[in-house]
């Protein structure tokens, strides 16, 4: 996969953010879309193989589309500035998210404001057993790579069912419970951005379980 030309496209995407633009630039762009599914698609293999209850996710399922969604929100642009992907996707699962992109790049997993059955269902695993994903936010190589959870939007007040004195209430306070790890482009267009990934997927993949097994008990 050439990124380098990747980022030159977008570039000149956002300085042209029209459908007259992308319709003189089709093959270009399906030419980028087409080589980013082989990519994803040797990646998608290389993490099946790092982890035997990986769910396979061909490119053509795991890419997102570069319109953006203008029913939901009417003022953005008509097109997004990055490609991205997410691999590892059982559906109703916390997967591995990848974004290539003009503004930023990152590496992210987790839920993203889910639904209130799963939330409550993250929730109970953590009232059941929180200590254990505690230990995982806290590991040091974790914290190197993610920081805290991705900051989002949270309650004020202990949701409901639970107390203020509960031992974990500042968590049980998240509406999203996800990680992200931010890249700048010369990282992508490192020989070994391959092998970063894959550092960043192992030491996230005990978070995503957790998160997974409080999900589908």
């Amino acid at each position: 996969m050439n990124f380098k030309e990747l980022f030159d496209f977008l570039e000149q995407l956002q300085q042209n953010n029209t459908k007259e633009w992308m319709d003189a630039n089709r093959k270009w762009y399906t030419s980028l879309r087409k080589d980013f599914i082989l990519w994803l698609d040797d990646l998608d293999y290389t993490m099946a193989q790092l982890d035997e209850d990986y769910y396979p996710t061909p490119g053509k399922k795991g890419i997102n589309r570069i319109n953006n969604n203008l029913m939901f929100h009417p003022h953005k642009p008509i097109y997004k500035d990055h490609f991205g992907a997410g691999l590892d996707k059982a559906p109703g699962s916390a997967d591995f998210y990848i974004e290539v992109g003009v503004k930023q790049c990152l590496l992210a997993g987790g839920f993203w404001r889910p639904e209130p059955k799963v939330l409550r269902s993250i929730r109970d695993g953590i009232d059941y057993d929180g200590e254990e994903f505690q230990a995982i936010l806290d590991k040091p190589k974790f914290k190197e790579l993610f920081g805290e959870l991705y900051e989002d939007e949270r309650l004020r007040n202990p949701p409901k069912g639970f107390t203020k004195e509960h031992p974990h209430i500042e968590l049980l306070k998240n509406k999203t419970f996800a990680v992200v790890h931010e890249l700048d482009q010369a990282e992508v267009l490192q020989p070994d951005f391959k092998e970063k990934i894959k550092e960043v997927y192992l030491e996230m993949l005990p978070f995503r379980r957790y998160l997974n097994q409080a999900v589908f008990l």
